[in-house]
């Protein structure tokens, strides 16, 4: 039997985000449930048991497992139904009611109807597939997270010499995990010429632990049949893999820490725009989807660097389905493009209305130690600010005040790029 369920929004995901959208919204006063295929609230943070989180959201440092307890706690405070082992199989949107059909084994098939819905499902790790390493396929190649859930929750140590793909913040929190439990991390090998993580995590995992770090190196090969015995490594000459340079590294495990994708499946079926630059959701300044009522938030609509800041854009994206339920007028001015310029990846949001505030985040293609984010659309620019040290892995966030866009034309579309001197 089919049971039917309405609500005022639902929220898909039970993480970091899509908690706190919860808590915003039931503490507008509105009915919210939060579906999740996980049995327990959190998400990711559950086995992130390092410190390092709270910072800027909770102004304390706190580990994963506490950070997420926090809101967890809120969500029993507030009337938020929750639907644990709930997992969403298709979102239609529709200009009226949007409606999920569910399946689970607690609670069997349910079809929730819903004025608003957030996306908030996170992400997943790219895998071997996605960066294409040869070689056979023998035991003992892992990716970062799954590395992380298999000691942390399951007790499971997944080798005994390390070597890690990719400086991404999982894989160097994992190498100073690992280290601490008796293991010897032989390396780590990023294809860039700088660090993919966080500048914290380079100093406290690896420098802290002499775990060496090889820029503009690949691994060209995984050796071993049953079970990895070593990778072969190689220093990039013009951007390409030197063979007479190539040098063999002794393992027994490999772990990927090679990026992080917006698990968008979902999003995907239900014909919602996606963005080529962040693999996530289309949105405007609101967070709304390009499916009227359809909000995103989190790593979901682009990877952050920090559970602080997903947290952040969660409660705003609650905060505005909060006002998307009251219908509060959409703004009457000209709506325009938001593009990513030179020296950046992306930008969102993707569209810019005339005469409301905007936050903007984006991630620098270059390292430099100051550069000008610019602002402006056509010859006209909207502002300028200097930042002090720009680096991929650390998110830049850009506000605009309503008197700042009040000037935004539908025409054409608004420009952020990022101007740095040659060195």
């Amino acid at each position: 039997m089919v049971v039917c369920k309405r609500y005022d929004a639902v929220v898909i995901g039970a993480g970091a985000a899509g908690m706190a959208a919860a808590c915003e919204i039931a503490s507008a006063g509105r009915t919210v449930a939060v579906l999740d295929r996980e049995e327990h609230l959190g998400g990711i943070l559950l086995q992130c048991i390092h410190n390092g989180f709270g910072l800027h959201h909770f102004k304390r440092e706190l580990t994963g497992p506490e950070y997420a307890e926090e809101y967890i706690a809120k969500v029993r405070s507030l009337p938020v139904d929750v639907y644990p082992d709930t997992t969403v199989v298709s979102v239609r949107p529709g200009p009226g009611a949007k409606a999920l059909t569910t399946y689970s084994a607690r609670h069997g098939v349910t079809e929730f109807t819903a004025e608003a819905v957030v996306l908030a499902m996170g992400c997943r790790e790219r895998n071997r597939g996605n960066i294409g390493i040869p070689g056979a396929r023998p035991a003992g190649v892992f990716t970062a997270g799954l590395a992380q859930r298999l000691l942390n929750i399951d007790g499971w140590v997944p080798g005994k010499k390390v070597v890690i793909i990719g400086s991404g913040d999982i894989g160097m929190i994992m190498a100073r995990r690992l280290t601490w439990v008796g293991c010897k991390v032989q390396c780590v090998v990023e294809i860039l010429p700088y660090p993919s993580g966080l500048t914290r995590n380079i100093v406290q995992c690896l420098q802290d632990n002499t775990i060496p770090l090889h820029l503009s190196h690949a691994v060209t090969r995984i050796v071993g049949h049953d079970r990895v015995e070593a990778v072969e490594v190689a220093p990039l000459v013009n951007g390409t893999p030197s063979p007479e340079k190539s040098f063999r590294v002794a393992c027994d495990t490999v772990l990927l820490s090679v990026g992080l994708i917006p698990e968008n499946e979902l999003t995907r079926k239900a014909g919602i725009a996606l963005s080529p630059g962040t693999g996530g959701p289309v949105i405007d300044h609101t967070l709304q989807t390009s499916a009227e009522g359809v909000f995103a938030c989190g790593n979901v609509l682009h990877v952050h660097d920090l559970v602080d800041s997903a947290s952040d854009e969660a409660v705003r994206c609650g905060r505005n389905v909060a006002a998307y339920l009251r219908k509060e007028a959409a703004p009457a001015g000209p709506v325009a493009p938001v593009t990513a310029g030179a020296n950046l990846k992306y930008v969102v949001p993707n569209r810019c209305a005339a005469g409301q505030e905007t936050l903007f985040q984006m991630r620098s293609l270059v390292v430099r130690e100051q550069a000008d984010l610019v602002v402006k659309q056509g010859a006209t620019i909207i502002k300028r600010q200097t930042l002090k040290h720009v680096r991929p892995a650390e998110m830049i966030s850009l506000a605009l005040s309503a008197t700042e866009t009040g000037a935004i034309a539908g025409d054409v579309p608004v420009e952020l790029s990022m101007e740095v001197s040659r060195e």
